[in-house]
């Protein structure tokens, strides 16, 4: 961490990374915490840590059935991303959110002393070693729930497993998303009555309560009879100019269509901006829209959260990531509304999941050259678009269950927990 200072100053200070929050990432426990009394519930809180939006998302269910089954515990939720703060406050409430802190043993004492967590659930790949001992030495249980380990970052893991091993014995329970994530934990040290499968999490993420955006512009493309609607999610550099040429030849047999544009962070929002004006593509941007028509146009959407709802609007989802080598994004949350999806061919960060969609015929994988013949296909078969959306919603529903199948092992670490009468440790003994 100290070596690579250097880089965490300069996305503060070049991009503002980070920014937001630096002093609870830096120890300083927020008031908010405090007010609602943390503190004062000493080895009744539950710590969830979910890095960033997706894992918030995927992780909002099993924090509801927490709180059911665990009327007398706390449950709070640390962020590491500003989008993924953002998200978790919404859900779980400003009092209940707070940012992680980085992994030096100063930030990380204040607050093991003031929370004593009781559970400690890590939500996919987050191994801070000195978070992971000093949470172990304060007497919390820790979980990993949702765990996986991807094509890209199995290979680097194996090279330390060696030092991993030590690590991860301070882990009591993995849950992995499948049987080859499970393997993979038990080769980097894990060890194998530890591991449990139970699915993923982001099968069962519910649909969100659609913010008022949603029925504006389904009012609005219906009056003016705007469509086809392509929504394309997630985008990151290297994909907006290749989608935005495939919806310049999509307009030629479909003049009237809307192509609703997410990228994938937020700082690359006015670069996207810039770019629809040079290509001279009409288009106006989700914070400043007011009801100006859309037809043969494209809304910018320059905000955070309203993404997974936008899809239920869509003809066509193209899901970002993935046709550059970036490892592709979620596609769940246009299965959810039976929409037919297109993505890359980059999606190693979701091969199961991918996989899985492109056995069922769930999905259209595509290459930068494939990509306009395979939308404007889609869009000219009404009958295969609906048939590959309904495939995609039917092979969602299938794989339901990870929370609950979450849920049954945490309620067993608990009880264990209990039942061994170990509690969080004395401040002191976390300083050791």
């Amino acid at each position: 961490m100290l070596l690579s200072l250097p880089y965490w100053l300069y996305q503060i200070f070049r991009h503002g990374k980070y920014r937001d929050g630096f002093v609870e990432r830096m120890g300083r426990i927020p008031a908010r915490l405090m007010s609602a009394g943390a503190g004062s519930r000493a080895g009744r809180i539950i710590w969830v840590h979910a890095v960033s939006v997706g894992e918030v998302l995927a992780v909002s269910g099993l924090v509801e059935e927490m709180r059911r089954s665990f009327p007398q515990h706390r449950v709070l939720v640390s962020t590491t991303t500003d989008t993924g703060q953002e998200l978790a406050r919404k859900r779980f409430g400003d009092d209940n959110v707070f940012y992680f802190p980085m992994d030096f043993a100063f930030a990380i004492r204040p607050y093991l002393r003031v929370l004593r967590p009781e559970l400690m659930v890590l939500v996919e790949t987050e191994f801070w070693p000195n978070f992971l001992r000093l949470a172990h030495l304060g007497g919390a249980r820790v979980a990993v729930v949702n765990a996986r380990l991807s094509d890209r970052s199995w290979p680097r893991y194996r090279r330390f497993r060696w030092a991993l091993r030590k690590m991860l014995m301070n882990v009591d329970l993995f849950l992995a998303q499948t049987q080859e994530d499970g393997a993979r934990l038990q080769s980097i040290g894990a060890e194998a009555g530890r591991v449990q499968v139970t699915g993923n999490l982001k099968f069962d993420v519910s649909l969100p309560s659609p913010p008022p955006i949603v029925e504006r512009l389904r009012r609005a493309l219906a009056a003016e009879g705007a469509g086809p609607v392509l929504v394309c999610g997630s985008t990151v550099e290297g994909e907006e100019p290749p989608l935005l040429k495939a919806f310049e030849n999509l307009r030629v047999g479909h003049a009237r269509a809307v192509m609703i544009l997410a990228p994938r962070h937020p700082q690359r929002f006015d670069e996207v901006a810039i770019l629809l004006g040079q290509l001279g593509i009409p288009s106006f941007r989700r914070s400043r829209w007011r009801g100006e028509s859309l037809a043969g146009g494209v809304l910018l959407v320059d905000t955070i959260g309203e993404l997974a709802a936008l899809y239920a609007l869509a003809d066509v989802a193209f899901v970002g990531g993935s046709l550059v080598p970036r490892g592709g994004h979620n596609i769940i949350e246009p299965a959810q509304y039976g929409v037919a999806i297109v993505t890359g061919n980059y999606t190693e960060n979701f091969r199961d999941i991918v996989a899985l969609f492109r056995s069922r015929d769930a999905v259209r994988i595509v290459g930068l050259s494939e990509l306009p013949l395979t939308l404007m296909q889609l869009l000219a078969d009404d009958a295969e678009r609906r048939a590959l959306g309904r495939r995609a919603l039917e092979t969602m529903r299938s794989q339901m269950g990870a929370t609950s199948r979450s849920m049954e092992a945490l309620r067993s670490l608990v009880a264990a927990n209990r039942d061994c009468a170990v509690v969080s440790a004395p401040a002191a003994d976390i300083d050791h």
